[in-house]
């Protein structure tokens, strides 16, 4: 039985995809809508690809309903497919983040998992680009839930069906870059750790009222240290 569940955010926290989602919802939304450039000036940090989504919608007085959604969600995950693998800004995985997963996947009590605004097949395929996905047994989505608050019972929820057994609420650690994750953590009453390799700095982190900040996760002993303390 596991006892532990660390769950990370992906996007400025485990990667950056040199802006692939973007392009593709752009292009998906130029191709279905005939907007272009539909997504500019909209807030996407630590946000839900759906509000983004209804968001673009309603600057462009688009009406679309659910059989409109899933054809775009469904174009949207084509064009990603397609994007992840051109180059753009700063793609690339952040500091320390393929040597934590790999030292974390050895410790027997522990489980990662994803806590993610991305829609799930997107955050499946980026991960899968950067050789990361085997490392995550269960996650919780943008097409999970729309507020991002909603997200942590889920993933915790699909974590037990996992088999993965946490006696107390701060055996769940949710890491991301943005005042929504600490906001998220808080919520579900888990332990936020913030990593300021995002949109947000130290400062920014630390008023959110995350519990830990780090800078980066590059010193891969002291990040173990503390996502499993007690």
């Amino acid at each position: 039985m596991f006892s532990k569940i660390l769950l990370f955010d992906i996007d400025g926290t485990l990667l950056l995809s040199g802006r692939a989602g973007y392009r593709a919802l752009t292009r998906t939304f130029e191709e279905l809508f005939g907007v272009s450039r539909g997504f500019d000036g909209i807030q996407v940090a630590g946000m839900t690809d759906e509000i983004i989504l209804t968001a673009a919608l309603e600057r462009a007085g688009v009406a679309a309903g659910r059989e409109t959604r899933a054809r775009f969600h469904a174009r949207y995950c084509e064009l990603f497919s397609d994007e992840i693998h051109f180059p753009g800004p700063r793609k690339g995985l952040m500091p320390g983040v393929a040597a934590l997963l790999e030292r974390l996947s050895q410790y027997d009590h522990v489980r990662c998992g994803l806590v993610t605004g991305n829609f799930a097949r997107p955050a499946r395929i980026k991960l899968e680009h950067f050789n990361l996905w085997s490392f995550f047994h269960f996650g919780a989505y943008g097409d999970d839930a729309a507020i991002r608050d909603d997200l942590v019972p889920i993933a915790v929820e699909r974590a037990r069906r996992d088999r993965v057994a946490v006696k107390r609420d701060g055996d769940v650690v949710v890491i991301g870059d943005t005042p929504l994750d600490v906001q998220c953590a808080t919520v579900a009453g888990a332990r936020s750790v913030a990593v300021a390799t995002g949109s947000y700095d130290v400062g920014a982190l630390r008023e959110a009222g995350a519990h830990v900040v780090l800078s980066d996760l590059s010193d891969t002993n002291a990040v173990v240290d503390v996502l499993l303390r007690s």
